[in-house]
């Protein structure tokens, strides 16, 4: 289940945070695991497509949005980012 940690903007929550194979709308994202940019764009999440990325593990894997935007600047990213108190490996 999604957790709210930011705002809504227009039903997308940024700084809300997702396990990764729960993706399934565009935008970019941080990985609660490494810190690094995950950017997912729109072909990626297309209805009836298979997985573009899939990653198993033992324990799900988080992600935390940081826009609707898929391709944002890295800068911006990393302010998003450090305003919800994350950190960066990109």
């Amino acid at each position: 289940m999604p957790t709210k940690t930011m705002r809504d903007t227009e039903n997308q929550m940024i700084g809300t945070q997702f396990p990764f194979m729960k993706l399934n709308e565009p935008g970019t994202y941080l990985s609660n695991w490494s810190g690094h940019l995950i950017r997912i764009p729109q072909d990626a999440v297309r209805q009836g497509r298979s997985p573009v990325i899939e990653i198993l593990g033992t324990e799900p894997l988080y992600v935390t949005k940081l826009s609707d935007d898929p391709f944002i600047p890295l800068t911006k990213a990393r302010m998003i980012a450090a305003d919800l108190d994350h950190a960066v490996n990109f």
